[in-house]
């Protein structure tokens, strides 16, 4: 009877590949790409934005794959772990003193940490930008984001829009969209050392109240709600080193200071290492 489990394992297998090949039938092209983006780790891009640098100050709404049309977001991200720089110093164990390093090797070890910084900022915004994408109920809410590098380092900025803000007029409270974005935002930047500073701004249109409350202290409660948002969904305290309001005075549009788009909070990802040198 030996036989009998051979040809049972062999008619499994038959009716297994037989239905492989009806369900490459049955589906589209997007959903064989979904398919495979979804057992695919993100991956580190080696294109330029639209303005010819990394992070060229793009937004992250663009056509893509995506990995389900229901469910909570996620985020999967492998980062590489720069190499540290050799001192000078004996080893911690004892051992005879390292070979010292001479300032050549210094500077192609420092680019090499640079390089994986700003890779791994990239692969940040790469999962952001699908985060939003496998969620179609949120997708419009991928406009009120904006990602570039900075001397500072990537800055994630959420932006007003017409008719649709991320605060109420007048108060520090997140509205329910806002909250989802910080989530999201949360679940990238939790996966990178890097500290991070939070800023508030405002546009020019004056806000005063009979105490002196105005646009100095909302951008600031702003900011300062902000990071309560990124603590309530996981970031750890300490990750946050500065929090700031810059009312009107840094916009994002000088030519209409009156912008709702000047209405925004920033959250900048800081360098690690230096900024690479762009040639000139």
């Amino acid at each position: 009877g030996a036989w009998k489990v051979a040809y049972a394992d062999f008619v499994t297998a038959m009716m297994a590949f037989f239905l492989l090949l009806w369900l490459l039938n049955v589906t589209t092209d997007e959903q064989k790409q979904g398919i495979a983006d979804y057992f695919s780790p993100a991956s580190v891009s080696r294109s330029t934005s639209g303005s010819g640098g990394v992070l060229g100050g793009q937004t992250v709404v663009v056509d893509g794959a995506k990995i389900s049309d229901s469910g909570t977001p996620s985020v999967i991200m492998t980062m590489a772990t720069p190499p540290a720089p050799s001192t000078d110093s004996e080893d911690v164990d004892g051992g005879p003193e390292a070979e010292p390093l001479d300032e050549e090797e210094r500077e192609r070890l420092e680019a090499q940490r640079a390089d994986l910084e700003v890779a791994a900022f990239e692969e940040a915004r790469e999962a952001l930008q699908q985060a939003i994408q496998d969620v179609p109920e949120i997708a419009e809410l991928s406009k009120h984001i904006l990602i570039d590098m900075t001397p500072e380092g990537m800055r994630i900025q959420l932006v007003d829009q017409d008719r649709n803000s991320m605060f109420p007029t007048g108060k520090a409270e997140l509205l329910e969209h806002a909250k989802t974005l910080m989530a999201m935002i949360t679940r990238v930047v939790e996966r990178l050392p890097n500290k991070i500073k939070i800023t508030g701004h405002t546009d020019a249109t004056p806000y005063r109240t009979d105490n002196g409350y105005g646009n100095w202290e909302l951008s600031a409660d702003r900011a300062n709600a902000s990071r309560r948002a990124l603590l309530q969904s996981g970031l750890a305290p300490a990750r946050i080193t500065q929090v700031t309001g810059k009312a009107d005075t840094d916009p994002l549009f000088p030519a209409d200071p009156f912008a709702a788009t000047n209405r925004r909070i920033s959250i900048v990802l800081l360098r690690e290492t230096d900024p690479p040198v762009v040639p000139e």
